[in-house]
């Protein structure tokens, strides 16, 4: 028994660089995206993610037309095209009567749709699939220390505008009344979602990377009330998936990312089942009501 559970569960890990690089680049990413994951879901912002992760890949596809399979060069235009149609968005929604969220949303499918014909016009299948959906058993030491850097970035900036951040998000107005310029803030959290999934793409894809970032927090929100704790959750959840993932796309010859997020879906479902916020203990509590 301890010797099948050693051969599923710790020795890919143990005998594979790559296993293990693949590893550290996850739980990185769960430390850092999935917390800012719970303040998207806060602020009622959870499309915002999804739009920023497909906003990203024009800028990573003319990395690539430039530069080949450079990590330093699609990441740095991702970064660029994801801050700018953030911002292209915030001056639609001030100049014109849409709102953000729409601007937003029509700004991302014509990015979505100019990135894949670059990436399709300048490489092969390959390239795009690889752009897109990502590998996860892929990683190289090159994109490792830009996962490790991003998150222990992320971290760090997280522990220090935490305040500011909860106020920004539960009473902007009151933050504005201290002295302090709520755009400011908007804006550098934006930047903190970009560059994570910037640094998501090479383990999960473009299209993948918001998956881990969106999936825990929403499944905290339904253990938790308060804050803290669905951090934690959200973050606890992203690297269990992580970690089950890549062992089950290792023992099952499935593609990495889209198995990783599968398990963050997995473990969703059991929330909305299961946790004190989803359906189970809900129907409980109306039926111990009405006898």
């Amino acid at each position: 028994m301890m010797h099948t559970l050693w051969d599923v569960g710790v020795a890919p890990f143990a005998e594979f660089a790559f296993m293990r690089r693949a590893l550290v680049a996850t739980l990185a990413l769960s430390l850092s995206a999935a917390p800012l994951g719970v303040f998207l879901t806060l602020r009622r912002m959870s499309l915002l993610g999804d739009a920023l992760s497909h906003a990203i890949l024009p800028g990573v596809a003319i990395g690539f037309m430039l530069c080949g399979l450079s990590l330093t060069a699609m990441a740095l235009g991702g970064v660029l095209a994801g801050m700018l149609v953030a911002a292209l968005a915030g001056w639609v929604s001030r100049t014109t009567a849409l709102k953000e969220d729409a601007s937003l949303a029509a700004i991302y499918l014509v990015a979505l749709a100019l990135g894949v014909t670059l990436v399709s016009g300048h490489g092969t299948q390959l390239d795009l699939l690889h752009i897109l959906f990502g590998s996860a058993l892929g990683v190289d030491n090159a994109g490792l220390q830009l996962v490790a850097w991003v998150a222990s970035i992320s971290v760090l900036a997280l522990a220090a505008g935490y305040r500011g951040l909860v106020l920004e998000s539960f009473d902007p107005v009151f933050l504005s009344a201290t002295g302090h310029r709520g755009w400011l803030w908007q804006q550098g959290f934006l930047m903190l979602v970009v560059v994570n999934l910037v640094a998501g793409f090479q383990t999960l894809g473009t299209l993948m990377a918001v998956g881990l970032m969106m999936l825990p927090a929403v499944s905290a929100r339904l253990w938790h009330d308060t804050l803290p704790a669905q951090l934690l959750n959200a973050s606890a959840q992203a690297m269990l998936a992580g970690t089950a993932g890549l062992l089950l796309s290792y023992h099952l010859d499935t593609p990495s990312g889209p198995t990783i997020i599968g398990c963050a879906g997995a473990l969703y479902g059991l929330s909305l089942l299961f946790a004190p916020g989803g359906w189970l203990p809900r129907a409980l509590a109306r039926s111990h009501r009405t006898a």
